[in-house]
């Protein structure tokens, strides 16, 4: 990098710095936050622990923000100070180090551009990820175990939970299909965007033949919502099955009908749980896996209202993205239009990138 690329860069970064400041407002976080201080300072804010605490939490997620805001402003004024200072007296020792950060600098930017994003209503809350294989068997189920150990994988480098609510195996390799909640900040923010059918194209490990095959499996995001709000689901539209459990759990297993499946007639949504030997607590998770998708299924209508797109194309009927093992190695995103060749990282959970490039792309 020379002057004139650092210079060209520190233009594009005072640019998205404008465009972030303007979705950001500092200044009137700055004022809500003031009055949100003299509110707390009042006794009688206490008397109402409801309301209290959403208000605590609103003022901690302005105070991150606004954090994060000033440090990235900081960041880049410091950059350009330097470099003005250093170009103007020859202080090649001073360049050479802010070439060296330009990427890291352009990073921080970035990284803010798509915490910005993540400001949707349930953006902030735990993710419900449900993942079903294909048609196509072993061959799909195995997919599908393989985008279980990402989205685990993915979990784990955040330092975020993970509680499994339903996982069947599959009959030879794989599973037929899982249910879990990843439990951490913004999880379901970043995860959105893993909605939709997931494509592999590889040798087969299952065809004597060594023969590639396409498999299919479908991911399903929703938000994890909290108990004030409300969802309307009406007895007479449900079908409960229970049906004995065929995960882990040693005596329990195939002894007691404790899991619980749940269909929503009217849209024909599936959900099951058979995490706990409870056939209460597993109906409790079960329910909330379908507020948490009718809640998803709804917001999608109105999306699909305001893009002009019929109703018939709501659901899993698009390809979101490729994952092409052989006979070259890629993985591309058809909403970015962005290819990675790290496959093997990406499988072992290192999708930020991925994701945060399709973040930016639907932004725009």
């Amino acid at each position: 990098m020379d002057a004139y690329e650092y210079s060209e860069l520190l233009k594009s970064l005072a640019t998205k710095m404008g465009n972030i400041r303007n979705i950001v407002k500092p200044d009137d976080i700055r004022s809500r936050l003031t009055e949100i201080m003299a509110a707390q300072e009042d006794a009688s804010f206490w008397l109402d622990a409801e309301n209290a605490g959403k208000i605590s939490q609103e003022k901690t997620r302005h105070e991150r923000m606004l954090e994060k805001f000033d440090t990235a402003q900081s960041a880049v004024d410091d950059a350009s100070e330097y470099f003005e200072l250093s170009k103007s007296e020859g202080d090649e020792e001073t360049l050479e180090l802010l070439y060296e950060e330009a990427e890291e600098l352009k990073e921080k930017i970035e990284t803010l551009e798509v915490q910005i994003m993540l400001s949707g209503e349930h953006d902030s809350n735990n993710a419900i990820i449900s993942i079903h294989p294909g048609a196509g068997g072993t061959e799909s189920q195995d997919w599908a175990s393989m985008l279980y150990r990402m989205y685990l994988r993915w979990a784990e480098r955040h330092d975020f939970k993970v509680e499994v609510l339903d996982y069947q195996s599959g009959d030879e390799a794989g599973i037929k299909d899982a249910s879990f909640i990843i439990r951490g900040e913004n999880a379901y923010g970043y995860l959105k965007v893993e909605n939709g059918i997931h494509r592999l194209v590889r040798i087969s490990p299952f065809d004597s033949n060594a023969k590639r095959h396409t498999s299919f499996s479908s991911v399903m995001v929703s938000p994890e919502l909290d108990d004030d709000i409300e969802i309307e689901i009406e007895e007479k539209d449900l079908r409960i099955d229970t049906y004995r459990s065929s995960g882990a759990g040693g005596q329990h297993v195939n002894k007691t009908e404790s899991a619980i499946r749940i269909t929503h007639i009217p849209t024909n949504i599936v959900v099951q749980c058979q995490n706990d030997r409870s056939q209460h607590k597993n109906r409790s998770a079960a329910m909330k896996m379908l507020k948490s998708r009718l809640y998803e299924f709804e917001m999608a209508k109105k999306q699909a209202l305001i893009d002009g797109v019929e109703k018939s194309e709501i659901g899993w009927g698009h390809q979101i993205r490729s994952y092409v093992l052989a006979p070259y190695q890629q993985i591309k995103d058809g909403r970015s239009n962005q290819a990675f060749s790290n496959v093997d990282a990406i499988l072992d959970g290192d999708i930020d990138k991925l994701i945060e490039g399709v973040l930016i792309s639907l932004a725009k």
